[in-house]
């Protein structure tokens, strides 16, 4: 499912122009993981980044997994990221928009952000109308051919029947059984050698080309693949993956005419 949206500096649907400014797209931070320590330390970076990059972002898409675990109760959202959770208020506080997409690890975000920061939360791919140039950006997971088992779990997972049976777990108990199960779950991908390129194999290149047979885009931008890609989808459209914030510090920029992939200091 796609949903088309622009968007204004209120956040409101419609057509928007940069004016000189910027759209910044970041994904898989994966704050939490894989130890408190090292999280913080990368959450330090992230916050750094967002600071150099206030004075020119018309707006700034997270571009899901930025949590490794994410799971809100009715009463109750999960330990830690003040900093982070901080300067997203900040930056909502100087009218800066901020989209935020939900990814496999963080797919149970529900309305805090929306609620308590204005930061809208798309589960699905949606598309953008910036400057005259059409984006389609979402995280990824689960979309093109290939990798059925997660398709067949995206569905447990975001079952209303199986949350709300999760719900009632008390949030020590989940919060640690989903963790143990996201550690197990990056293990499996280093397995499966996910973090190398896999050329015509790459799943979310097949799935952009699909859609770009039907409809065309400017631009497709995508996470969750955990590296950063620049890639032709026919003859006047590219897709970008983001990379992630483990190790590469990888982000896209827009400036309304061209996209590119960048690196923040290592």
């Amino acid at each position: 499912m796609q949903k088309t949206l622009s968007f204004d500096m209120t956040g409101k649907p419609h057509n928007y122009q940069l004016n000189g400014k910027k759209l910044f797209f970041a994904s898989d931070f994966h704050l939490g993981a894989p130890t408190s320590q090292e999280s913080k330390l990368r959450e330090q970076k992230i916050i750094q980044w967002l600071g150099e990059i206030e004075e020119e972002a018309a707006a700034i898409l997270l571009v899901g997994d930025i949590f490794d675990f994410w799971f809100e109760y009715k009463e109750v959202i999960p330990k830690g990221f003040i900093p982070f959770i901080s300067k997203l208020h900040q930056l909502r506080e100087r009218k800066i928009p901020i989209l935020f997409f939900t990814g496999n690890h963080d797919l149970w975000m529900k309305d805090y952000f929306t609620q308590e920061l204005g930061i809208p939360v798309y589960h699905h791919p949606i598309e953008l109308s910036v400057n005259g140039k059409s984006i389609l950006v979402g995280h990824g997971d689960g979309l093109g051919p290939g990798d059925k088992q997660y398709k067949v779990l995206k569905k447990v997972f975001t079952n209303p029947f199986a949350q709300w049976l999760f719900r009632w777990l008390h949030p020590d108990l989940g919060v640690r059984l989903a963790k143990a199960w996201s550690g197990h779950s990056r293990i499996s991908n280093v397995e499966k050698n996910e973090n190398h390129f896999l050329g015509e194999d790459e799943w979310l290149w097949q799935y952009c080309k699909e859609i770009e047979a039907r409809k065309h885009h400017d631009y497709y931008v995508f996470g969750h693949r955990h590296l950063p890609l620049e890639l032709e989808v026919g003859t006047n459209a590219t897709y970008f993956n983001l990379g992630e914030w483990v190790s590469q510090y990888t982000y896209l920029e827009f400036d309304g005419s061209e996209a590119k992939l960048m690196e923040f200091e290592k």
